[in-house]
């Protein structure tokens, strides 16, 4: 078995092991056993209002400490984006290992109402994920799939996907690589 050095940020974390330090007061908290996120609350202390179409910056009073390879993720609570149509505007907001300052939450209303937040309220949820950094390689060709560059709702809508997959003619594929090579992209180049 492989020991861990535990003087070494990069070594590997083994699952259930990990550690993150939390400073502040308001430490989030997993809402049931198997919760994946755990809560953020928010730290004011005033009322903030979140106006219908419009978003407003939470302060949340805590800062953390990631291992390096690992990244939190900042996401919308479910039962306020039903309800009251309440969600993270960047979501999921990625906190990186070697950021220290105070997490804050960008919340966005697409309801009707106002939406009042007050200190401690539940506002978002923090996931915890282990993270690849690749070497990045340039290339002039990708390799050829059925699907090429059909995305941004290519697949359809319908309940699943046909067996034959929508595909990009050989005109389509070089009028997208002669717009990366340019520089312009012109939105051709998206993914799904």
């Amino acid at each position: 078995m492989n020991k861990i050095n535990r003087a070494d940020p990069e070594t590997v974390i083994p699952p259930g092991r990990l550690t993150v330090k939390i400073k502040g007061k308001n430490i989030p908290r997993y809402q049931s056993e198997q919760a994946a996120g755990c809560d953020l609350h928010a730290s004011t202390a005033r009322t903030i209002i979140v106006p219908p179409g419009g978003f407003a910056t939470v302060r949340t009073g805590i800062s953390i400490e990631l291992p390096a390879g690992y990244e939190a993720q900042v996401r919308p609570r479910s039962g306020l984006a039903r309800n009251h149509g309440i969600g993270v505007l960047n979501a999921p907001g990625t906190i990186d290992p070697d950021y220290r300052g105070e997490i804050m939450v960008i919340l966005f209303n697409i309801g009707s109402k106002p939406f009042p937040v007050h200190d401690r309220d539940r506002i978002a949820q923090l996931v915890f994920s282990r993270v690849e950094r690749p070497r990045l390689r340039t290339v002039t060709r990708l390799r050829k799939t059925r699907r090429g560059a059909g995305g941004f709702g290519s697949s359809g809508i319908g309940p699943a996907l046909s067996k034959k997959s929508p595909k990009t003619t050989g005109k389509q594929t070089r009028s997208i690589e002669h717009s990366l090579n340019r520089g312009t992209g012109r939105g051709k180049e998206s993914a799904g």
